[in-house]
């Protein structure tokens, strides 16, 4: 816990201000996505044996702990969530959002802004959810007064009071929500910094003069908010899983980073931090002075035993859905890694098929799949979701974008140039076609590329579905990294494929010769 010391001796320094001063630490998370379990460096699941190893990191029982040590540094602070707690995980799937309300509820939250996901399963299981719940979820950016489940329940801020100060909290979520989820057709969402004016003004009419924006809307929106807005201190973000540190080189950008007066904070995503904004406001409601760092939940954070042996239980149920049948197939489905990365295979046809699928209504043309991340077959007849999660399990999650077409061809370069070597690399594909020739030198490979169809457009715009991983430069998608309106938050892919398989049953393993080898 040294680390800890360090950031409160900080805090300590700079707050001996005037008598009037007013000083607040902010604790808060985002985009925790049901991790209730500590998680791999990788972000998915990591093993009783590597967190008994110290190899594992975030989980409930970790995240109880420091927020307890973080409380006993200071006589004022407030626990804030940027949104999503809900999907990602088997826990989600069966509980809803009933084990995040148990979990918050305990952890003491003072208040959470509503995410995209929040939205999977319609409004009924957000209400469910804010029923259970002993704070306030915000959402300011959306008219839910036609939605019977949401209207008078769902409030656009709040104010806390907190070391005999009002604090004005306003929520704030995409403004594309209804392309992202499932809200249903009774909300319109609206832009982000004219809803959160109107909240400041509200509340600054009501004589609140110290305001933080909990924001599920992005590291480029927050920024926006801050810039266009008068009268917000602090905004609290989430949506694009965006690491602010002043000590990590990774980190996006500086903790808090500063727009004008406004101090904006993300604490990454899954649990794997608990932010830690140390504030000092004047008599004004001015800042003067905002400080802090991301605390690493690593092992170096002790497992709340209590939390360890709830989450243990809450865990338990979870077999039967891993031995639960989703679909038939009358055939072994192949994902063979000597197969599927090298020449196209039924695993990566169900994978890419099942991908595009989904999402086929937003514009999107062409699914990728690395090989990489398909670990195994499925044998013919009954298949649980046990075994879909052994072909996928990393957890990686749907990401849409958009790209030209000379970078789709640099992309496909990528996928065939170490095919050799049975690189992960290795591109499966649905609405595509592709040719390709290992015996050429790499980078030049590549032939016979068409999308619907025809033939491939350089200049032209395509949509793409791929995993999260790939489209953050994984397996040397490096050129992906950088892709126009891109989302890297949808669905679980073993969700996705296990439904694809149901609903598709029995389903029948096939080749169509979308890749072929010269």
């Amino acid at each position: 816990m040294k680390r800890f010391l360090t950031s409160v001796a900080a805090f300590g320094l700079m707050a001996g201000g005037a008598a009037a001063d007013y000083q607040l630490t902010i604790l808060h998370t985002n985009d925790f996505h049901a991790r209730f379990e500590p998680i791999s460096k990788y972000d998915g699941p990591c093993s009783a044996e590597d967190n008994g190893e110290g190899k594992c990191f975030g989980g409930s029982a970790r995240l109880m702990s420091a927020i307890t040590e973080a409380r006993s540094r200071t006589n004022n602070a407030i626990l804030v969530d940027g949104g999503d707690q809900f999907q990602g995980t088997l826990f989600y799937t069966y509980y809803k959002g009933a084990l995040a309300a148990e979990m918050m509820n305990q952890m003491g939250y003072d208040a959470m802004t509503v995410g995209n996901h929040e939205f999977d399963d319609g409004p009924e299981v957000l209400k469910g959810f804010m029923d259970a719940v002993e704070f306030p979820v915000l959402m300011s950016n959306a008219d839910v007064s036609a939605e019977p489940l949401l209207a008078d329940k769902l409030a656009k801020s709040t104010i806390i009071e907190r070391g005999g100060e009002k604090l004005g909290l306003i929520g704030l979520t995409p403004e594309d929500t209804h392309e992202l989820a499932s809200p249903g057709d009774n909300i319109a969402f609206s832009d982000p910094v004219a809803a959160v004016q109107g909240e400041v003004d509200r509340l600054t009419a009501e004589g609140v003069n110290k305001i933080i924006v909990l924001s599920h809307s992005g590291y480029g929106v927050d920024q926006k908010v801050a810039a266009e807005t008068t009268g917000v201190d602090v905004i609290v973000g989430g949506h694009s899983n965006t690491l602010l540190s002043n000590t990590n080189d990774r980190a996006s950008g500086p903790y808090p980073t500063m727009v004008g007066d406004t101090a904006i904070v993300q604490a990454y995503a899954y649990g794997k931090f608990l932010g830690e904004l140390n504030v000092t406001f004047d008599d004004a409601g001015n800042i003067t002075e905002a400080k802090g760092e991301p605390l690493v939940m690593d092992a170096e954070v002790a497992e709340d035993e209590g939390t360890v042996a709830r989450i243990a239980e809450a865990a338990a149920p979870l077999e039967e859905i891993r031995n639960k049948v989703v679909a038939q197939t009358d055939e072994a489905i192949g994902g063979d890694r000597a197969v599927c990365r090298a020449q196209e295979c039924t695993m990566g046809n169900l994978i890419a098929d099942a991908m595009l699928a989904r999402v086929k209504d937003q514009g999107i043309d062409i699914a990728i799949q690395n090989s990489g991340g398909i670990r195994a077959s499925i044998e013919a007849g009954e298949v649980t979701m046990g075994e879909v999660l052994t072909v996928l399990p990393f957890q990686n999650t749907l990401s849409t974008f958009q790209v030209t077409g000379a970078v789709l061809l640099e992309a496909l370069e990528n996928g065939v140039s170490q095919v050799e070597e049975g690189a992960g690399r290795f591109p499966q594909v649905a609405g595509m076609t592709y040719a390709f020739d290992g015996k050429l030198e790499a980078g030049s490979r590549i032939s016979d590329v068409t999308v619907g169809g025809a033939p491939l457009d350089m200049d032209k715009v395509y949509g793409v579905v791929s995993n999260n991983y790939v489209r953050n430069g994984g397996d040397g998608y490096a050129m992906f990294k950088t892709a126009e309106n891109a989302y890297d938050f949808g669905p679980d892919l073993a969700d996705v494929t296990a439904e694809f398989i149901a609903a598709n049953a029995p389903y029948k393993p096939y080749t169509d010769g979308r890749i072929s080898i010269k």
